[in-house]
């Protein structure tokens, strides 16, 4: 399994476009999978937000996140979130989710980002509370409530 950036892998695109529109599609009205592909293009960057981070085995792209902007509009003043934090089902319960998070976080650190935000719909905070991020507020959000959590860097 190797990590990378979606800008050394571009063709990888449609799959990810495709998972995140049958995952959170529903969030939007209107949202295609060639919307979400157009979308995905902005995260084409190796050293400046946004971007994403691929999971690649034996060539075939298996899982993503994304370091981004803003994602939840209430919190304008809340600027780097990871999001887009996605595993093919046939590679999960396996450790990749975490180390996709870690990637996210050791480049956000590169690129000097202090504080990282991120929604999620375990109330408990899962994952990311086993991993340090700290809960900062419950909230209604398109795919119903969710928690919002903050990791300092």
């Amino acid at each position: 399994m190797e990590l990378s950036l979606l800008a050394d892998h571009p063709a990888a695109i449609p799959t990810i476009a495709s998972w995140y529109f049958h995952e959170w599609g529903y969030v939007r009205t209107g949202r295609t999978v060639a919307s979400i592909s157009g979308d995905l293009e902005a995260y084409l960057n190796r050293d400046k937000v946004p971007l994403t981070v691929v999971a690649l085995e034996e060539g075939s792209v298996i899982g993503a996140a994304q370091l981004k902007f803003r994602e939840m509009e209430i919190y304008p003043d809340r600027v780097h979130w990871l999001g887009g934090v996605f595993v093919d089902p046939r590679y999960r319960a396996h450790g990749l989710a975490a180390k996709l998070i870690a990637k996210v976080v050791e480049i956000a650190r590169t690129l000097e980002v202090r504080t990282l935000y991120l929604q999620t719909i375990r109330l408990d905070g899962g994952l990311y509370a086993r991993h340090g991020w700290q809960p900062l507020d419950r909230v209604r959000s398109g795919v119903g409530d969710v928690v919002v959590m903050e990791r300092h860097l």
